[in-house]
């Protein structure tokens, strides 16, 4: 819709009353890939169930290496007690590079901290293993 005021005092200027909505349509359609692509995640973040009585045998291998986490956060390599994130560092580097890579099993204390466990889980993937088990035990009762 378009208004022409003609005036002899207007040298043809000339006052157009329209919307464009070409800008609000293509922010409208941003948000709405925006809200397509988010709420799938946000249900299954929330949503979750854990498996509670599911647990394989473990078929330890001599060449598989058992990594321990103890409570208060301590790191033992098989038997032997790690003394910092770069000597852990440097000993999955040295195992990444064995053909066929041995498995890292994670066996974490149930009161050890998530973040001693995710940060050994960050090294391993960092130095390129991708074998890595968590050992658990299976709940009593």
């Amino acid at each position: 819709m378009s208004i022409h005021l003609s005036s002899d005092n207007n040298d043809g200027d000339e006052v157009v009353s329209a919307i464009n909505v070409t800008p609000l349509v293509d922010i409208m359609l941003v948000l709405l890939i925006i809200f397509l692509i988010t709420i799938p995640v946000a249900i299954h973040t929330v949503k979750v169930n854990l498996p509670r009585d599911v647990n394989q045998p473990t078929k330890t291998k001599l060449r598989n290496v058992v990594i321990a986490v103890t409570p208060d956060g301590h790191i033992w390599w098989n038997q032997t007690m790690v003394q910092g994130q770069a000597q852990l560092e440097g000993l999955l580097e040295k195992v990444a590079l064995i053909r066929p890579q041995p498995q890292i099993q994670i066996r974490g204390d149930k009161d050890a901290k998530y973040e001693s466990v995710g940060q050994i889980v960050a090294a391993c993937q960092q130095a390129g293993i991708y074998k890595l088990n968590f050992i658990t035990e299976k709940p009593n009762g």
